[in-house]
């Protein structure tokens, strides 16, 4: 069966009431018949549920659906995109160690990266996302990991994946891409040789803003680590998330299409625009990667980023005169959401460090939702003739 449809058929086996939808299995504990079967639950001799925090059927079907989706070996879900992240690096980084990562990352990783890391004894070096050739140059001995973020937030820049691929094969690297922005039905990263693939749930997986989660998927013995890694720490998905999560899948890729095709149509509308200075949308050709865009992504993605002319000022003016749009500390929603980093997702990071990463003063980042194209468009183009 092609992915899509292995991962909607993908369900917990059915109770005695013969249910067609998944059932919610709202439990902390489970129970045992006997003591032997407890004892060789414990023992890791069995496949028997013990505690939520670390199994649970419904957290179990939400992460065997993604690893179907992504076509991975294993995964393990988690309470937040951020706890999947911070996972990924704690249960396979030491003191020591070296992460690689690209520089163009979520505010709240690069906190992690830089602020966190640091404090275990590991250390980080930032390598520009277009420029491939300084990549290996940043490799040292002690390097461990390569983290990549594609499409990056909120700059939408590309890495190419199979050039990553590569290089951290050469060194023996764990290659982990953050792979939030594009979801499973639009780009596969295990296909172009990632190692682990990392998302927040939260966004385009739900779709509609209503659960906080996180997923991480990739090799058997990795995902193992870091089974072991959380079900000590305890980042765990509730059984209820991960229930809505899993229902979400059944429609991500129809989802996906709708979004990309309005995100699409939105930036060939505001393409030229003079109050616009610049436009990136993955699927444009004008995108310095668009390339590379084409080669790794089934469509371009729901986001669509923009530099206003008149910078900071007209920035805030534009949010302000937006009469449909949202304003809100999300992505991925059914409603379309319009977004200032400079001053809300990485309003943290230095300004130095923002424009490295093209993160301008007047920088917009519009998460693009399943309304209908026109209407969306039109209240862009009345908020920019405000602005």
């Amino acid at each position: 069966m092609h992915p899509i449809t292995k991962a909607i058929r993908i369900q917990t086996e059915r109770t005695n009431e013969m249910e067609h939808s998944s059932p919610l299995f709202l439990t902390s504990s489970f129970c045992f018949d006997n003591s032997e079967e407890m004892r060789a639950a414990f023992a890791d001799e069995s496949d028997d549920n013990i505690y939520s925090r670390f199994s649970n059927p419904s957290v179990q079907e939400f992460t065997d659906r993604m690893c179907a989706l992504e076509g991975a070996e294993a995964g393990y879900a988690t309470a937040s995109g951020m706890s999947a992240i911070f996972a990924s690096f704690m249960a396979l980084l030491k003191k020591g160690d070296h992460l690689l990562s690209c520089n163009a990352i979520f505010g709240s990783t690069h906190t992690v990266i830089t602020k966190f890391l640091p404090k275990y004894g590991i250390e980080y070096t930032y390598v520009p996302v277009d420029k491939p050739e300084e990549w290996e140059k940043a490799i040292r001995p002690n390097t461990k990991m390569f983290f990549v973020e594609t499409p990056t937030n909120p700059g939408l820049d590309i890495v190419d994946l199979e050039a990553a691929s590569a290089v951290a094969k050469k060194h023996n690297l764990i290659f982990n891409v953050d792979n939030c922005f594009a979801t499973p039905v639009n780009q596969r990263p295990i296909d172009f040789g990632a190692d682990l693939v990392v998302h927040s749930a939260t966004k385009w997986i739900d779709g509609q803003g209503r659960v906080l989660g996180g997923v991480i998927v990739g090799k058997k013995q990795l995902i193992h680590d870091i089974y072991l890694f959380c079900r000590s720490s305890g980042p765990a998905l509730s059984p209820f998330n991960a229930w809505v999560l899993s229902k979400s899948l059944e429609t991500l890729d129809v989802r996906m299409e709708r979004h990309g095709n309005n995100a699409l149509q939105l930036a060939k509308a505001l393409e030229g625009h003079p109050k616009i200075k610049w436009l990136k949308y993955p699927f444009l050709p004008s995108h310095p990667q668009h390339r590379i865009a084409l080669k790794q992504m089934r469509n371009g993605g729901g986001i669509v980023c923009f530099e206003l002319a008149g910078g900071l000022q007209s920035g805030r003016k534009f949010l302000d005169s937006l009469q449909m749009l949202s304003l809100t500390a999300n992505l991925g929603d059914t409603k379309s959401i319009a977004s200032h980093p400079a001053s809300t997702t990485h309003a943290k990071l230095s300004e130095q460090e923002r424009l490295a990463v093209n993160i301008t003063p007047g920088l917009i980042r519009i998460s693009v939702g399943l309304e209908y194209a026109e209407d969306i468009i039109n209240d862009v183009r009345q908020a920019l003739e405000k602005c």
